[in-house]
């Protein structure tokens, strides 16, 4: 008898997106950039995320001028009117609230970009969304 010759499956991390009472939805992508309007200033901030080990890590966040507790960080660069900067940030899971208070979220994943309202189908008016790599979810 020989040795059994399968390669070995190596799982590619995908994101997931869940909040209650609604199917959660799997991404096949590592990456992600995730944008807002600020409900105050009324700027746009955006922020690309990556999955790395089960966790988030923020690459790089922009703001698209400053104000109300948007002060550029140290280091940022200004560009084209863009503030563009990096952080070192590690998060299991990215917590939003989806609320008709505030403009929505934008998530760009998998080659497109829409509201993260649909992205979920059904979400509530006012409900919680989780960002988190898949199999970080799958080892709780």
């Amino acid at each position: 008898m020989t040795a059994c010759t399968h390669p070995a499956i190596v799982a590619t991390p995908q994101l997931c997106l869940s909040s209650e009472g609604v199917p959660a939805q799997t991404l096949p992508d590592t990456r992600f950039t995730l944008a807002w309007t600020h409900s105050i200033e009324k700027i746009r901030w955006e922020e690309d995320w990556r999955l790395d080990a089960g966790q988030m890590v923020l690459d790089e966040a922009r703001v698209l001028g400053s104000g109300a507790g948007m002060e550029p960080a140290p280091g940022a660069r200004l560009i084209d009117g863009v503030w563009h900067y990096h952080v070192m940030r590690r998060e299991p899971t990215l917590a939003l609230t989806h609320s008709p208070f505030t403009a929505g979220y934008t998530l760009c994943a998998a080659g497109r970009c829409q509201a993260l309202v649909d992205w979920l189908p059904g979400l509530p008016e006012i409900a919680r969304v989780d960002i988190h790599a898949c199999e970080a979810a799958a080892q709780k």
